[in-house]
């Protein structure tokens, strides 16, 4: 099939930015942080198990973040907040430049997001730790206050919520904005690109 000269300018291609192991980090805490927060309450054995198992899947991804993959590391895209709002005042009015990581929106709902998780995860552990269950029971975290503890808990595991669907919001809006399906990218680990032909 013969290009005309814009399909010659404009030629799609697929590239590889999300590694195997931040997909399975991205949808194991989305699954995970749910059903924590599902079963609070009801099932407080399966509670307890997916609040370490979110505990875990962040000290990975802080780990992952120093020595993953390029796009993975907080090098490529952690930012400063004056970049942030510079790109959010951007996407809002005009046609925004496109990251082949994550964009500095982005990075700034990750770092809210797993701030918000680790804060979630220890309080519910001391918690624990304060009825002599779970890793740190017979530590000084079982002398804490269970009021202050519990408030602050349901805090932020109901703050964490607000900005999953903040952020699920951005990712449709940004999306849109730059003609790029990111929950693809996040499944798939691609991102298409379009490139100028040689010579423009």
């Amino acid at each position: 099939k013969n290009l005309n000269s814009q399909d010659a300018s404009n030629l799609t291609k697929e590239l590889v930015v999300w590694d195997p192991l931040i997909r399975i980090f991205h949808w194991s805490l989305t699954f995970f942080f749910f059903l924590a927060y599902l079963l609070e309450g009801d099932w407080p054995a399966l509670h307890s198990h997916a609040g370490y198992t979110v505990a875990l899947l962040i000290i990975f991804r802080m780990v992952w973040g120093m020595i993953g993959s390029m796009h993975a590391r907080f090098s490529d895209f952690i930012t400063t907040p004056s970049i942030a709002l510079t790109y959010f005042k951007r996407l809002l009015t005009s046609k925004n430049e496109t990251y082949i990581g994550h964009n500095p929106a982005g990075a700034a709902m990750i770092l809210a997001l797993m701030t918000c998780l680790l804060i979630t995860a220890f309080s519910g552990i001391s918690l624990f730790a304060m009825e002599g269950s779970g890793p740190l029971a017979n530590t000084i975290v079982a002398s804490w206050s269970g009021y202050w503890l519990e408030e602050v808990h349901d805090f932020f595991a109901n703050f964490t919520l607000f900005l999953i669907v903040l952020h699920t919001c951005g990712v449709l809006f940004t999306s849109y904005r730059s003609q790029e399906n990111l929950t693809r990218a996040m499944i798939t680990g691609r991102k298409r690109r379009v490139s100028k032909s040689p010579g423009e």
